[in-house]
């Protein structure tokens, strides 16, 4: 006897839970496949952030993504009770006076003076190497996105929503009305996978620029700071003295395994921001799933409406995943448009499809 749902959610990583999210707050029936292979949510810093910190300028749609996105992770502290939001603010370190009255004229403009405090920090902080000071931001925090989604697959495994196994893309059948996989059936399918989507008959045509990334995690117990530090690399406190650091950018390597070079790169930057002593405990890398113009890959495929794809979020996925989730869903259920910047049909008419 075939199962009926709704929704399947290929994939399970910030984009494949927010969706999943917003399917059940609107009471929709959905089942998962996840099979583990792609972990860029997993290793990232988990930093939410409106300010590119390099050009002082705002992040595109903060504001309307962070409205989604606070809720959207408070409400997932309670459904899972446990903790995964944690107010953090950012010291950027100035690398000159230039990038000071940068900074002060920047924090007076409309969509920045609610994040950018003014007033520039001269204080010496120990342990971190700051010839110009600092520039604070504030409304700032970090998602912990192992934890969420670890706590989030053990809460769909207890309902028996989701299948640990790989999306056999042959098996999928689809007419105008259902798509049928295996002993599912289901109104849609939305794929979520990430880099994965290289892998996907019906959607690797879209143009994904994958980029590996790795961290450190590091043990300082000299650095007793209770913010994150921004310079040439971010220094992110987790607790008990244990400090993650990134991130390397690698647009060759296609593979999730950490490496010798990933780790000098790291190393070498590092001694450039903190002046005491620490040790390596965890070294772990990801591929991001990014998009030349830096916009998510939402909609539907041009032949099969009822296949949709939800990908592309890049380093700011903990702000954009909420807010893209969102926007699909009513897309897909009430013919809303979506945001153009987001819709994949951008890129329609570069391929014979």
């Amino acid at each position: 006897m075939k199962k009926e749902v709704d929704y399947i959610i290929v994939g399970l990583g910030l984009a494949g839970l927010a969706f999943s999210r917003v399917l059940a707050k609107h009471n929709k029936t959905f089942i998962i496949f996840e099979d583990n292979s792609q972990n860029a949510s997993l290793v990232a810093s988990g930093m939410y952030n409106p300010v590119i910190l390099k050009r002082f300028t705002p992040v595109w749609k903060a504001e309307s993504q962070l409205k989604v996105a606070i809720p959207f992770y408070k409400g997932l502290e309670k459904l899972l009770s446990n903790n995964c939001h944690y107010s953090v603010p950012i010291y950027r370190v100035f690398k000159s006076i230039e990038e000071q009255n940068n900074w002060t004229v920047a924090s007076d403009k409309l969509l920045l003076s609610d994040y950018m405090v003014s007033e520039i920090i001269n204080k010496k902080q120990v342990g971190i190497l700051s010839d110009f000071g600092f520039g604070k931001l504030i409304n700032t925090g970090r998602i912990d996105t192992k934890a969420l989604l670890e706590d989030y697959k053990y809460f769909l495994k207890r309902q028996n929503l989701i299948k640990k196994v790989s999306f056999e893309y042959d098996q999928l059948k689809n007419d105008k009305n259902k798509v049928e996989y295996k002993n599912i059936k289901a109104k849609k399918i939305v794929f979520c996978e990430g880099y994965g989507l290289v892998k996907n008959p019906f959607f690797n045509y879209l143009p994904m620029r994958e980029a590996k990334g790795e961290l450190l995690t590091i043990y300082a117990t000299d650095l007793k700071i209770d913010f994150m530090i921004k310079s040439s690399v971010f220094v992110q406190p987790i607790g008990n003295h244990h400090y993650k650091v990134g991130a390397t950018f690698n647009w060759k390597d296609k593979t999730c395994n950490p490496t010798k070079k990933g780790k000098q790169e790291l190393e070498e930057k590092l001694s450039k921001v903190i002046s005491v002593p620490y040790k390596i405990v965890a070294q772990s890398a990801g591929i991001r799933p990014t998009v030349k113009d830096r916009r998510p890959l939402v909609g539907t495929h041009p032949k099969y409406k009822n296949m949709a794809i939800l990908n592309g979020l890049g380093t700011r996925g903990v702000m954009i995943a909420p807010w893209a989730a969102n926007q699909l869903f009513h897309f897909l259920e009430q013919e809303k448009e979506l945001d153009r910047e987001i819709t994949i049909h951008r890129y329609q008419n570069l391929f014979d499809i």
